[in-house]
C-alpha cells in the first residue's frame, strides 16, 4: 500500500480497503498515526504562519 493512500485513509479522504486485516491493536495503531499526522500538520501550519508574519 502506498504512503499517500495510507495517509488519505487515516484522514478519512479515501475509503479503507475492505479486504485489509483488522484487529484491535491495528485500530489503536491507526488512531495514533492519525493523531500524529494531524498534530504534525497543525505544527507545520503554525510554523508557516510565524514565518510569514515576520
Amino acid at each position: 500500500m502506498g504512503v499517500l493512500r495510507q495517509i488519505a485513509e487515516y484522514l478519512y479522504l479515501k475509503k479503507r480497503d475492505p479486504d485489509a486485516p483488522s484487529s484491535q491493536w491495528l485500530k489503536y495503531m491507526h488512531g495514533i498515526n492519525r493523531l500524529s499526522i494531524i498534530l504534525a500538520l497543525i505544527g507545520l501550519i503554525i510554523v508557516l504562519i510565524k514565518l510569514f508574519r515576520h
